[in-house]
């Protein structure tokens, strides 16, 4: 793959850098001045069905590597063991990282560029991800997942602050939505490849096979990914960072969306860390292949995630974070009939309203961000993943303190609270509106 481009002539949404952009050599027989200026790739334009294609793929990558064991979970307290409290660190590990690392990684993509960070990231998630089924203990299973998400963490903030760069205003949601969509895949497939994996050859097998799936589609991301042609390189000055991070965290609108974000994954991770120990047990008993093959649910999101954008341009921002959160709620309550069809409908409902939220949620993020739009992102997926964490871990807990509808108690908290914020949301603006007129 090429090396990440560190200047063009033009910049979309680019950070303000003390460095001088580089300028791309006109063809032979052409003067500088008739060069023309790089467009932003918006669909049917040249290069956008690559970039949609490699974005999705990194998305199948990151989600398929990070929640390798969720589905494994019961397989693995068995195989050492240990509670379903000890077991959830092996998710836990990997989003904690991932929460810590992103904001670091972010910063370094600012200077060396998004795809240069993706490809490294890539690269070292991958390679870990083939480590992993080797882990003598539990001990050492989380450890390799924590280190696996750290490098993670490269990605999703670097590929949502490339796309703001490189992609026309009108056609963000909608190239986000397929990087989130990818995601959901990612997810899904995931689970299936190590649910049947791992009931033909243990639950190593199964993190093997999905090791192997993420090599591939690795190698589609470097493939296909076009270059960077609006990224110009900004200083790595610890003070610069910290001046634009203290920028986003006095942001209002940006604070309100991290917590939209992060309450969103609480749900989600809660959720998919316990439901496998659920159905597993009386009066389900389902195998480990079919409690894999319940993550197909995940198409949903990817349908839910990709129409994002045309949701948000029917109902607003703020309609499609109320919808989405209605149909997560909805989801949640059907979850707790005893009743299969009834829990995978709930299932449906859960996925859909999540990733439509967190489509809507990030790319607001990207659009409100004028500068340092890579931490803008990081500061996103951090709180995203610090939510993923505190949901799987508290999820766990609740469940093996009082059942699924403990569970589904702080799911139907953490609903609330997005709730909460969405209105606040709308009063501040409702507010900020009547300001601005004048007095009559």
């Amino acid at each position: 793959m090429p090396p990440a481009h560190t200047g063009a002539p033009t910049t979309v949404g680019a950070s303000t850098s003390p460095f001088p952009a580089a300028v791309e050599t006109p063809a032979a027989g052409t003067s500088a001045s008739e060069t023309p200026a790089p467009e932003a790739r918006e669909p049917g334009r040249p290069g956008y069905r690559r970039m949609s294609l490699a974005l999705f793929a990194a998305g199948l990558a990151t989600f398929a590597l990070l929640y390798s064991t969720q589905a494994l979970l019961p397989a693995i307290s068995a195989g050492f063991g240990v509670t379903a409290g000890q077991a959830s660190w092996t998710v836990s590990a990997a989003t904690g990282a991932l929460a810590l690392f992103v904001l670091p990684l972010s910063a370094l993509s600012e200077r060396f560029g998004r795809t240069r960070m993706m490809t490294c990231s890539m690269a070292v998630a991958v390679g870990v991800g083939l480590l992993v089924p080797f882990a003598p203990n539990l001990e050492w299973l989380i450890a390799l997942r924590a280190v696996q998400g750290a490098a993670i963490a490269g990605i999703p903030a670097s590929a949502m602050a490339y796309l703001a760069e490189e992609v026309k205003p009108k056609a963000l949601v909608a190239a986000i939505g397929l990087f989130v969509a990818g995601n959901s895949i990612g997810g899904m497939s995931g689970r299936l490849v190590t649910g049947w994996a791992a009931q033909a050859w243990g639950w190593r097998g199964g993190l093997l096979a999905v090791g192997l799936m993420s090599l591939a589609c690795a190698a589609a991301f470097l493939v296909l990914l076009p270059r960077a042609r609006f990224f110009r390189p900004a200083s790595l000055n610890p003070r610069a960072v910290g001046r634009t991070v203290s920028g986003h965290l006095r942001d209002p609108l940006l604070l309100r969306l991290y917590g939209i974000g992060a309450l969103f994954m609480t749900v989600f991770g809660a959720v998919y860390t316990v439901i496998g120990y659920r159905l597993v047990e009386e009066p389900f008993s389902l195998g480990q292949g079919v409690i894999g093959s319940i993550f197909l649910v995940y198409l949903v999101g990817t349908v839910s995630s990709a129409a994002a954008g045309q949701l948000v341009a029917r109902t607003g921002r703020r309609g499609a974070l109320y919808l989405a959160v209605t149909t997560t709620a909805l989801g949640l309550l059907l979850s707790l009939s005893d009743s299969l069809p009834a829990i995978l409908l709930g299932l449906v409902l859960i996925t859909a309203g999540f990733f439509a939220g967190h489509a809507v949620a990030s790319a607001a993020v990207s659009r409100t961000a004028k500068t340092g739009r890579a931490q803008a992102s990081a500061l996103y997926q951090s709180a995203y993943y610090l939510g993923s964490s505190a949901g799987g871990t508290l999820g766990a807990l609740a469940y093996h303190s009082a059942g699924w509808a403990a569970t589904v108690a702080l799911a139907l908290l953490a609903v609330v609270g997005v709730v909460s914020i969405t209105l606040y949301g709308s009063h501040a603006a409702r507010a900020a509106h009547a300001a601005a007129l004048p007095a009559r």
